[in-house]
């Protein structure tokens, strides 16, 4: 089932202050649903590169696979709906394309890439993530970060040696310790949530994350809320007047009507418990 026209869908991306090129790539498509940023490593070509095939392979995958999904299906092991099976499985291939072609070329060797996915059906979202390229959350004013970053410094906070506001300064921030296409396997997270009716949704790299402090990043969605692209915007101009030290992308959706699945049993338990 197509949802255009029931969730809005803005992104932008900007090769910094600093640098000479961008590694990120962003991508939306509208009538699955489905947006996905990647922040690629790895050396000019190799970041890019990397990057790339993910995207393109998660896109191209979601949108041939998404057609004939029996969204009544769960996962028996995980519990997890069809559709975030479906976002794992296009990850996993994501992977195992770039990590072949890291192999196979030794200008791409050691190449890899962060990667955050959110995939929107039957009132609900699913979102998946690799690396520290986030999903924040803008609902009645008050903004949540939805994903935990795979790094080195949020491991240090979470065994007591950072606090979050020490860890914005600190020189480790930048080191991940997951990415898609290092290894022949990756651990891939999964959340499934509600998506409410103007709730405002914001991907981005740590180029913006790293530049802009959470409150400044919640007054620029509140202050734009009804115009994505001016959002999106001043979140790219906000972490280059920072410094711009990275590339900067930020890929905003906001569902503006229901999207419920045909004769879905979830939809259903919504409409009656809302």
């Amino acid at each position: 089932m197509s949802i255009k026209g029931k969730i809005l869908f803005h992104g932008q991306t900007d090769v910094g202050s600093v640098r000479d090129h961008n590694e990120d790539a962003i991508c939306c498509e509208e009538n699955i649903g489905l947006a996905i940023l990647a922040d690629g490593m790895g050396g000019h070509l190799g970041g890019e590169m990397a990057s790339a095939i993910t995207v393109s392979t998660i896109l191209e995958f979601i949108s041939e696979n998404s057609k004939n999904l029996n969204s009544a299906i769960t996962d028996e092991e995980t519990g997890y709906s069809a559709e975030s099976m479906l976002v794992h499985e296009a990850i996993t291939l994501a992977n195992k394309n770039v990590h072949d072609s890291s192999e196979a070329n030794a200008q791409y060797r050691g190449m890899g890439t962060t990667v955050v996915v959110v995939l929107f059906y039957d009132n609900r979202f699913t979102v998946a993530h690799v690396g520290d390229s986030r999903l924040y959350r803008l609902r009645d004013g008050e903004l949540e970060q939805i994903t935990r970053d795979h790094s080195l410094i949020q491991d240090l906070i979470d065994r007591g040696f950072y606090t979050p506001e020490q860890a914005h300064n600190s020189l480790n921030k930048n080191l991940v310790t997951r990415a898609v296409g290092i290894d022949d396997h990756v651990q891939i997270d999964i959340q499934e949530d509600i998506a409410m009716i103007d709730d405002i949704y914001l991907l981005c790299s740590d180029g913006a994350s790293d530049m802009i402090e959470d409150d400044v990043i919640k007054s620029a969605l509140i202050e734009n809320s009804n115009d994505l692209e001016k959002a999106a915007s001043e979140i790219i101009r906000l972490a280059n007047d920072s410094g711009g030290k990275d590339n900067i992308s930020a890929l905003l959706v906001k569902p503006i009507k229901p999207f419920p699945a045909k004769n879905s049993l979830f939809s259903r338990f919504f409409d009656i418990f809302s």
